[in-house]
């Protein structure tokens, strides 16, 4: 049952070993049936980010979400590495309103039982970081979402809130069915341990250490992020051959794409677009995915996108980002020198034939987030030093990135503000101030040896083919 809309203010402080549900934002509260107090959090937009008219509308239907709605159905994630809960939109369809049933008939049918409903209304994940498990942090995927906005970072990034479920409930709706389910041809091994480790977890929270990561203060409700997201995997012209293996091996491989390649080099913006696809075609699978005649804007907003990410899980510590970049395909066009764009189809014909001189490029989306933020996870931006390789970056971003590092120096708003509002542990916390603080002196470092272009803007080169590099002081002052 929905109660009311308060604003929830952080009560404690971070511990120094384990995040808890110590958060800021306006909050959304619900009943269960067992009498447990839930809570839906929209963050506290972070100073400075800019927040589309769709991200709030997103944030507030996420939080309107009554988990015991008989027009709700929850579905156990048993795909892919780590577990979850899918919520299922039961207001039309075969189990109009029959949860019981679309429960019992539908969630065994895995990614399939969203044809059984109205669709997906969001995702819930809570962490998981137990022996045998996929690694995932329920704050990397709101941390991701703020930050985003804030450096105006247009690589698609769902929109994301805190989330808190009865564990009791959890158990036997959705933790119990997953380990059940778990362990077949969809699933794999580590989805299984995940959701065994749920279940042992949900029956007694002590079995979780630390307990604070996965269970509220008063251990009656699981917690972790909702979100929902879109898209189509990458192959190779993106995420990389991965020929090399998990870990820095397919994280050095990934800096042999295309746009990474042309990233590196010191050549104008489309000079070196040229370099980079002439030397990412040498290889056949590279060649295969990618085509060797990718229209230069789509280099030109890959590059853009690409030196976002590549900041992003430097300054989070991701160490699960290769392999794992999506894409929605628009169609861009240039009408009276301005940039229109619309979705394109994602398979076969299109109904509506696009305008003259239309380029269908790839938008970048950075839906799997949740590997970011903790101490223990392996910061392979950092190790393989993809930012001391970048030769071009897009100007605002820099801008924004001197701006925040400066605050978080300085322990001015954004240092409180990040500190306060995502329940992070004080190292954890800590440990993005460093980062942050490492990403801006590479960066400057560059810029001073005079080796940073700041020419990339995607939309300019898709007017006009080139692009006026901006000229900025290498302190981020105008």
């Amino acid at each position: 049952m929905l109660s009311r809309t308060l604003f929830l203010l952080a009560v404690s402080i971070p511990s120094l070993a384990a995040a808890n549900d110590s958060i800021l934002g306006e909050a959304t509260t619900f009943t269960s049936p067992n009498g447990v107090r839930e809570t839906c959090v929209r963050i506290a937009p972070m100073p400075g980010a800019d927040y589309s008219k769709g991200d709030l509308k997103d944030e507030a239907a996420f939080c309107a979400i009554d988990l015991y709605s008989p027009s709700v159905g929850l579905c156990p994630k048993t795909w892919s590495t780590s577990p979850g809960m899918i919520i299922h939109d039961l207001s039309s369809g075969p189990y109009a309103g029959d949860r019981a049933g679309f429960e019992r008939n539908a969630c065994p049918l895995g990614k399939d039982a969203k044809s059984q409903s109205a669709g997906d209304l969001a995702k819930f994940k809570p962490t998981m970081n137990a022996r045998g498990t996929s690694g995932t942090f329920s704050a990397s995927p709101l941390l991701y979402y703020h930050l985003s906005r804030y450096f105006g970072a247009d690589i698609g990034v769902p929109v994301a809130v805190w989330r808190s479920m009865d564990r009791e409930q959890h158990l036997s709706e959705v933790a119990r069915p997953g380990l059940a389910l778990s362990g077949h041809s969809h699933s794999s091994n580590m989805n299984e341990a995940g959701w065994r480790t749920l279940v042992a977890a949900d029956t007694d929270p002590t079995a979780y250490v630390p307990t604070s990561d996965l269970f509220t203060s008063d251990l009656s409700a699981v917690y972790g992020v909702m979100l929902k997201s879109s898209g189509d995997r990458y192959n190779s012209e993106v995420n990389g051959t991965r020929a090399s293996g998990w870990g820095k091996g397919q994280n050095l491989d990934f800096q042999n794409t295309a746009p990474f390649l042309a990233l590196r080099s010191p050549a104008q913006l489309d000079k070196a677009i040229a370099e980079g696809v002439a030397e990412a075609i040498k290889d056949k699978q590279i060649r295969k995915d990618m085509g060797e005649n990718v229209h230069p804007a789509q280099m030109a907003y890959w590059m853009s996108d690409i030196a976002n990410i590549v900041l992003l899980d430097f300054m989070l510590s991701q160490q699960d980002r290769v392999g794992n970049i999506d894409y929605v395909a628009r169609w861009f066009w240039v009408e009276n020198g301005e940039v229109k764009s619309r979705k394109a189809v994602s398979h076969g014909a299109e109904t509506d034939p696009p305008p003259e001189g239309a380029v269908r490029i790839k938008r970048t989306h950075l839906n799997d987030n949740d590997a970011g933020g903790r101490v223990e996870y392996a910061n392979f931006a950092k190790s393989t030093e993809m930012l001391q390789k970048l030769r071009h970056f897009p100007v605002e971003t820099y801008r924004k990135l001197m701006a925040l590092d400066a605050d978080l120096q300085a322990q001015g708003p954004l240092h409180a503000y990040l500190r306060d509002s995502f329940g992070l542990a004080t190292a954890q916390f800590e440990q993005l101030v460093t980062n942050t603080a490492l990403a801006a002196n590479i960066l400057r470092t560059s810029c001073e040896r005079g080796d940073l272009r700041f020419d990339l803007d995607p939309q300019a080169f898709l007017v006009s083919g080139s692009v006026t590099e901006a000229d900025i002081a290498c302190d981020g002052q105008d």
